[in-house]
């Protein structure tokens, strides 16, 4: 585009998992071609994205979630033996407290709301103020995988629940631009193929290893202590199956609501089959393709 005059964007980056690296390459996007981000927000994963990026930290976590792999991602897991979730979320919030720091959100330059949801008032909660991982901690706390978090006498969750891509409070900015990603649009006939699907372990490694793995595309199955075996097309639905598809389709029913209530100036649309939602080791391909779609959606050849 290379506008000489500088346009202001609010950004509203939406929930769904992995595709969430996609929100690094719009964001790559709109600064190299004129556009100034005043305010972000996000739910989920577009929380911690739109949350580091406004801490001016968003090259280490690139080169952090570019680097890491299967096994890596499962080492970050802290499984929960109460019944609140599967897994606490510490151990990972930690390791990105260190690799971002301590940041308080009104502190930061841009504008930042992490949404999430009051499990207990089923109420939308905006918080732009506080600890900012606090903040992205609800954000992300997807029911049954991650356990709630307790802010100000409220239990937390992931505010897809209820607000998957908070447009409407993006409205009321005094902005040039909304430009919104959508990470639950229609799936796409020819999604990218997994580039390395295999557990990623050096031959030597035990099998008790190679089947940890395989543990993070069965969630459900593998913290119930099933043996891995490949799935058969006649095999009943895995309980991380039904999870992911049981989100996937709440959060694009009520993204479509929202958005005919509230459109945005420009929106970039995710293929919801780009990949499954706990594909964390695609960093560097998702990062490219939300780049491209940004590139097509608002500057067309």
């Amino acid at each position: 585009m290379g506008s000489e005059i500088e346009k202001t964007v609010s950004l509203v980056l939406g929930s769904g998992g992995a595709r969430g690296y996609a929100h690094i390459g719009v964001i790559h996007w709109l600064e190299e071609h004129g556009y100034r981000i005043r305010s972000i927000y996000g739910c989920s994963m577009g929380s911690l994205v739109g949350g580091i990026y406004a801490a001016g930290k968003l090259d280490e976590y690139i080169a952090w979630a570019a680097a890491l792999q299967r096994l890596d991602i499962v080492r970050l897991l802290d499984p929960n033996f109460g019944r609140s979730g599967l897994f606490k979320g510490e151990r990972v919030m930690k390791a990105l407290r260190e690799l971002v720091g301590s940041h308080l959100i009104e502190d930061l330059e841009i504008r930042f709301t992490a949404v999430a949801a009051d499990i207990d008032t089923q109420e939308e909660v905006r918080i732009d103020r506080g600890p900012l991982f606090d903040a992205i901690r609800a954000s992300v706390a997807i029911p049954t995988v991650l356990t709630p978090i307790e802010i100000n006498g409220r239990r937390l969750v992931d505010g897809g629940i209820i607000n998957p891509l908070p447009v409407d409070p993006a409205l009321a900015d005094d902005t040039d631009l909304t430009i919104a990603v959508n990470l639950s649009a229609r799936p796409s006939p020819n999604p990218p193929a997994d580039p390395d699907p295999g557990d990623q372990e050096p031959p030597s490694s035990s099998s008790r290893r190679k089947r940890i793995a395989a543990f993070f595309s069965e969630l459900g199955d593998r913290m119930k202590g099933d043996n891995h075996k490949k799935k058969d097309a006649n095999d009943p639905p895995r309980t991380s199956d039904l999870i992911s598809l049981s989100i996937e389709i709440m959060q694009g029913t009520i993204t479509n609501l929202k958005l005919a209530a509230a459109p945005p100036d420009h929106l970039i649309n995710v293929p919801r089959n780009t990949c499954s939602f706990y594909e964390f080791h695609r960093a560097e391909e998702l990062i490219a393709l939300g780049y491209k779609l940004a590139q097509d959606t608002i500057s067309p050849p």
